[in-house]
This record gives structure tokens, sequence and C-alpha cells, in this order.
């Protein structure tokens, strides 16, 4: 009898091949990212940095499937998104990525455990099924006595840990985090970034856009962009 492979390869979650995005500035024609091309594999922690202006926001769009491609292919989870209408790239930012901003985008009306909640409205999920996930993504990030808060009753580094269990909520299979302690204090910064080592650890799959080299120390990997090009691509 054969024995399986104890070392399995890891999957491609991301792969960028030869992705060209271009946008028309009047009469002239400006590329933000030139023939860019790397993978993610499941599992690793990945930092994006580079100067303003490099193709950092351009390149998060396209990951998070906010934009398309102007050339090339973008594959997610083994499919190619880069030609996809509008409706399918929806359904698959509900199902498939977790994203977490800067600036947090919590619904201030909202509990703690309505907006971890957010994503699952939109898939049809047992009300009360959904809010005991949150419950339970709530207390996993440290918030349990929380539960019923609202944003403007929370600190920074609360209301990001908010964004990263609603991040989860979905089970994605990535997850992108545009400058995730950037609003936050040096302490704050340091408890999120705890928490990613330990999302990590558990295997998730983690690309974060930084500008901060003490940020990207704590991933595994960092690619630099430079004028649109991956400038260097190692391993931290």
């Amino acid at each position: 009898m054969k024995s399986g492979n104890p070392n399995p390869a890891p999957k491609p979650i991301v792969q960028f091949k030869n992705v060209t995005k271009t946008y028309q500035m009047g009469p002239n024609t400006v590329a933000a990212l030139r023939d860019v091309s790397f993978t993610v594999q499941q599992g690793e922690y990945i930092s994006i940095m580079g100067p303003s202006g490099c193709g950092k926001s351009t390149m998060l769009n396209l990951l998070g499937c906010l934009d398309r491609p102007s050339l090339g292919h973008y594959y997610l989870g083994g499919e190619d998104v880069s030609t996809m209408d509008d409706d399918s790239l929806s359904l698959i930012r509900g199902a498939r990525i977790g994203f977490i901003f800067q600036s947090y985008n919590l619904i201030q009306q909202l509990t703690v455990v309505e907006n971890i909640q957010v994503p699952l409205y939109y898939q049809d999920r047992d009300e009360e099924e959904s809010r005991q996930q949150a419950i339970r993504l709530a207390e996993m990030v440290g918030l349990d006595k929380r539960l019923d808060h609202k944003p403007f009753e929370l600190s920074g580094g609360q209301q990001q840990r908010v964004a990263i269990a609603r991040a989860l909520v979905n089970d994605p299979i990535v997850i992108f985090a545009d400058e995730p302690t950037g609003n936050l204090d040096s302490k704050s910064g340091q408890d999120i970034l705890r928490v990613f080592n330990e999302m990590h650890s558990q295997g998730k799959t983690l690309v974060l856009v930084t500008h901060d080299p003490n940020v990207a120390l704590h991933s595994r990997r960092t690619i630099r962009l430079k004028d649109g090009e991956i400038e260097s691509d190692v391993v931290n």
C-alpha cells in the first residue's frame, strides 16, 4: 500500500501572472502596476511595502477584487477572477476574502456582535447561528466583555479587534489588511500584531500593506514595490 505524502505542498492562494493595471489620465495612459507576477501560498504571512505612489493601493484593490487587471491574470484560490463581472466579484469578496481597514469601517449604530455579523447578513445564514459565531470570534479577540458596546464606546485597538473578527467571520481563504496599525498608538498596534501572529500560527493566510518596517518584521516575507514593479521579494 502506498503511503501518502506526509508533507503535501502548500496550495497557492493568490497568484498574479503578468498583471498590469493602467489608468487613463486625460490623453495619457498611466501604468500603476507593470507586469507583476508573484504567488502567495496557503498559510503565508506577507507584507507589501513601498513608497507613496508605488502601486500598493492599486495592488490591494486588485487583490481584494475591487478592481480588475488591464492585462494579465489574477487567480484566487485557483480561480481566475480577472474577467469576472461585478456581481461575481461581489460574491467572491463576501465568501472568500477577509478585509481589515486602517479606519476600521465599523457601523456606528451596531454593537460589537452585530458588526462582526455583517458579512453573514448577505449569505442567508441562520440568525442565531450567526450571532453565536460572532460571539465566539469576539471572545477570541478579547472582547467578551464588550459584546453589546457600540464602536464609539471602544478604544481604537478594540475597534480594530472588531474589524479583525469581522474579517474572520466568513472563514475566508485569505485576509488582506490595509495599514492595520496606522491609526493606533504603539501599544495598541503591538496588541493587534500579536493577534495577527496568533492567526498566522493557526494557519491563516495574511497579506498586509504597510509603510511601517516594524510591522513588516512581524510577517515572514516582504514584497517591496517601486514604480509599479516588484523591486524585491525576500523572506524575513
